[in-house]
C-alpha cells in the first residue's frame, strides 16, 4: 500500500543522504593522498552515482502512474535497484580498500620518520643538538601514537589488537627511557656501561617499530609464519574437540593425529615438571595425571578401532564412556597446570612486591660502591629470571589468545629491563654524584614496577577466564585522587582532550622537561649544594619535571583535563612562588658581583619576578569550560617555558 512506498522511499533517501556523506569523506582524503587521488575519485564517483540512482528508483512522487502502476513499477523494476545496490556495495568497498591503504602508508611514512630521527640522536654529540633533535622526535612519536592507536581500534582480530597494545607500550616506556639513557651517554661519553643501556633502548624500540609495521601490513620479514609455541590450554581444548567430535563422526581423524596431538600436550606439560619453582606436590600430580591420561587415550583408541569394524549400541556406549573419561582426565590435567602457575605466580608477586633489591640498588650505587652493586645485580638476574619463568608458565594456562600476547610481551619485558636496569645502576656506580645517571637509574627502575604490577592485574584476568567469569572488561586507570586543596574542583567532570589539544600539551611538557635537563645539569656545577639560587632553582627544576610527567597522560588513551586541573593550578603557583623567592637571592648575589656583571643579573631577576606573576594571576583566574580551562592550562606551561631558560641563561650567576 501507500505507506509501504513511502517506507521504500525513506529508505531510499537515507541511503542516498548516507553515501553522500560517506563521499565527502572519501573525496577529502583523496584530495589529501595524490597517488591514490584518481581511482579514490573514480570509486567516490561511482558511489555518488549508485545513491541516487537508488533514490530514483525508490522516489514515489517522480512516478507518473497511479498508485498501482507505482507499486508495480518499484517491484517489478528489480533489475535496476539490485544492479544499484550491487554497484554500490563494490564502489563502497573500493573507497575503504583505498582508504586502509592510505591509513598504513601514513603510518609507515610516521615510522620512516622516527626512525630517522632515531639514527641522528644515537649520533649527536652534544647536548645542545641532543634537544633540538629529540623535541622533533617527541612530536613524531606523538603522531605516531595517535595513527597507531587509531589503527588498533580499529582492529577487530584480538589477537593483533593485543599485539598492537604490547608494542605501542614498549615505544611509550622506551621514550623516556631514550630520553634519560641518551643524556647520561652525553654527559659520561666514555661510560661503557651508559653506552651499553643507551644500545638497549634503541634496539628495542626498532623492535616494537617493526612489530607495528608487521601488524599494520598484515606480513612477516623474509615470509616467516607467526609460529607461537602451542599452549597447554589451547592444545587442551583441540584435543578434546576432536575426541568429542569422534560421536558424531568415526572417521574424520586417524588414531595417529590425535596420539601425536596428546604427545605435543604432554611435551608441553614438562615445561612444569621441569621448573625449579613448581612444587613437589604439583609436579607428582602433573606426573600422575600425564601418565593417566596415556592410558585413557589407550582404552579410547582400543574401543574407537572396535567400533569402526562393528558399530554395536554396547560399542557406542562404551566409547561414550572412554570419551568421557579422556575429557574429564585432561580436564584435571588443566586444573592442575593452572594451579601450579598461579599459586607460583601469586608467591613471587608477593614476596617482590617491596622491590628491596630495587631500593638497595638506588642506594648503593649513590654511594658509589661498586662491590655491593654488584651483589645485588647478582639478585636481581636471579629475580628476573624467576619472573620470566612465571610468564612462560602463566602463558600456558591463559586461557584467550590476547592474554597470552601479553604473558608474552610481560616476559619480553622483565627480560629486556633486567640487564637494563644493571647497566644503569652499573653506570650510577662509577659516577655517584651524577643526577642524570640516578634519574636514568629510576626510569628503568619504575619500568620493572609497573611491569610488577601489571602482572597481578593480568594474573586476576587469567583467574577470571578459568572460573568464567570473563563478561565484563574491565578500565584499569590508575587516576589521581584530589587532595585537601583540592575541595573547590570536586564537582569538575572528565573531559578528553582532542587529538589536537593533546599533542600541544605533550609538546610543552617535553620541552619543559628538556629545559628542567639543563637547568640541572647546570645546578650541578655549583661547589656549594646548600646555596639559596641552588636551592630554589633545583626546586623549581623538581616542579617543572611533575608538570612534565602529568602531560604524558600515564597510560590512560587521553590526557584527562580534570587530571591536569587537579594538579596544575596549585603546581603553578607554587612554582612561581619558588621562583619569586629564586628572584630575591639574585638581587641579594647582585650586590656581590663585579660593578659590570650587575646590572645583568638584575636584569634577569626583573625578568623571572614579571613571568612568576603572570603564572599567579593565570593561575588564581577561573576558567569555564573545557576550550578555557584548556587555553589556561597551556598559557601557564608557556609561561613556565620562558621562566625556566632564565635560571640557566645568563652564565653570570654560575
Amino acid at each position: 500500500g501507500n505507506k509501504t512506498l513511502q517506507a521504500i522511499q525513506r529508505v531510499g533517501q537515507a541511503v542516498n543522504l548516507a553515501v553522500g556523506r560517506f563521499v565527502t569523506v572519501g573525496e577529502a582524503i583523496a584530495n589529501e593522498n595524490h597517488e591514490l587521488k584518481e581511482e579514490m575519485s573514480v570509486a567516490c564517483i561511482e558511489a555518488r552515482r549508485a545513491g541516487e540512482t537508488i533514490a530514483q528508483l525508490t522516489d514515489v512522487a517522480s512516478l507518473d502512474h497511479p498508485e498501482s502502476d507505482s507499486h508495480i513499477t518499484i517491484f517489478t523494476d528489480k533489475t535496476g535497484v539490485v544492479k544499484a545496490a550491487r554497484l554500490l556495495l563494490s564502489s563502497v568497498t573500493k573507497v575503504l580498500v583505498l582508504a586502509d591503504k592510505i591509513v598504513i602508508k601514513q603510518i609507515i611514512t610516521s615510522r620512516n620518520k622516527v626512525l630517522a630521527t632515531m639514527e641522528q640522536l644515537e649520533k649527536v654529540s652534544s647536548f645542545q643538538e641532543f634537544v633540538q633533535i629529540f623535541s622533533q622526535f617527541g612530536n613524531e612519536m606523538v603522531e605516531f601514537a595517535h595513527l597507531t592507536g587509531d589503527r588498533q581500534n580499529d582492529l577487530k582480530d584480538e589477537k593483533k589488537k593485543a599485539r598492537m597494545a604490547a608494542s605501542r607500550a614498549v615505544l611509550e616506556k622506551c621514550t623516556m627511557m631514550l630520553l634519560t639513557a641518551s643524556k647520561t651517554c652525553l654527559r659520561h661519553p666514555d661510560c661503557e656501561s651508559a653506552r651499553i643501556n643507551k644500545d638497549g633502548v634503541f634496539h628495542r624500540m626498532r623492535l616494537a617499530l617493526e612489530q607495528v609495521i608487521e601488524i599494520v601490513t598484515d606480513s612477516r620479514p623474509n615470509g616467516e609464519n607467526e609460529m607461537a609455541p602451542i599452549s597447554i590450554y589451547s592444545g587442551i581444548k583441540e584435543f578434546k574437540n576432536k575426541v568429542e567430535g569422534l560421536r558424531e563422526n568415526l572417521y574424520f581423524l586417524s588414531k595417529e593425529n590425535l596420539s601425536t596431538m596428546l604427545e605435543v600436550i604432554l611435551e608441553h606439560t614438562e615445561d612444569f615438571t621441569d621448573s625449579a619453582y613448581t612444587s613437589h606436590e604439583h609436579r607428582e600430580h602433573i606426573l600422575e595425571l600425564s601418565k593417566q591420561a596415556k592410558m585413557e587415550l589407550e582404552q579410547l583408541v582400543s574401543v574407537w578401532m572396535q567400533a569402526q569394524n562393528q558399530k554395536t549400541k554396547d560399542l557406542m556406549e562404551d566409547l561414550e564412556v572412554a570419551i568421557l573419561k579422556t575429557c574429564q582426565c585432561m580436564n584435571e590435567l588443566k586444573r592442575e597446570v593452572h594451579g601450579a602457575a598461579t599459586s607460583l605466580a601469586a608467591d613471587l608477586l608477593k614476596y617482590h612486591t617491596d622491590h628491596m633489591v630495587l631500593k638497595a640498588l638506588k642506594i648503593t650505587g649513590v654511594e658509589g660502591n661498586l662491590e655491593a652493586v654488584a651483589e645485588y645485580t647478582c639478585k636481581l638476574s636471579e629475580q628476573k629470571e624467576q619472573l620470566v619463568e612465571m610468564c612462560r608458565l602463566l602463558r600456558h594456562v591463559s586461557g584467550t589468545e590476547p592474554l597470552e600476547i601479553t604473558c608474552i610481551h610481560a616476559e619480553d619485558t622483565f627480560q629486556v629491563t633486567g640487564p637494563q636496569i644493571i647497566s644503569a645502576a652499573e653506570t650510577l656506580a662509577l659516577h655517584p654524584s651524577s643526577k642524570i645517571a640516578k634519574e636514568n637509574l629510576e626510569v628503568f627502575c619504575e619500568a620493572w614496577e609497573s611491569q610488577l604490577s601489571d602482572m597481578s592485574l593480568l594474573l586476576r584476568e587469567i583467574n577470571d577466564v578459568f572460573e568464567g567469569r570473563r563478561g565484563e572488561k574491565r578500565v584499569y586507570l590508575s587516576l589521581p585522587r584530589p587532595g585537601k586543596h583540592n575541595a573547590n574542583l570536586k564537582a569538575l567532570k572528565p573531559v578528553k582532550l582532542d587529538t589536537e589539544e593533546q599533542a600541544k600539551i605533550a609538546k610543552l611538557g617535553l620541552e619543559l622537561h628538556l629545559l628542567t635537563s639543563d637547568v640541572d645539569s647546570e645546578t650541578e656545577k655549583w661547589e656549594d649544594q646548600e646555596n639559596e639560587i641552588v636551592q630554589h632553582g633545583q626546586g623549581m627544576s623538581s616542579m617543572a619535571y611533575s608538570m612534565y610527567l602529568f602531560t604524558r597522560g600515564g597510560k590512560k588513551p587521553y590526557f584527562l583535563l580534570w587530571f591536569i586541573l587537579l594538579h596544575a593550578f596549585s603546581s603553578f603557583q607554587i612554582f612561581a612562588t619558588e621562583g619569586t623567592k629564586l628572584a630575591s637571592a639574585l638581587h641579594a648575589l647582585s650586590e656581590q658581583v663585579h660593578h659590570d656583571e650587575k646590572p645583568l643579573l638584575l636584569l634577569e631577576a626583573e625578568k623571572l619576578i614579571s613571568m612568576c606573576k603572570q603564572l599567579q594571576i593565570a593561575a588564581k583566574a577561573s576558567a569555564q569550560g573545557k576550550s578555557a580551562t584548556f587555553t589556561k592550562v597551556r598559557e601557564e606551561l608557556y609561561i613556565c617555558l620562558k621562566v625556566t631558560p632564565t635560571l640557566f641563561q645568563n652564565k653570570v650567576i654560575y
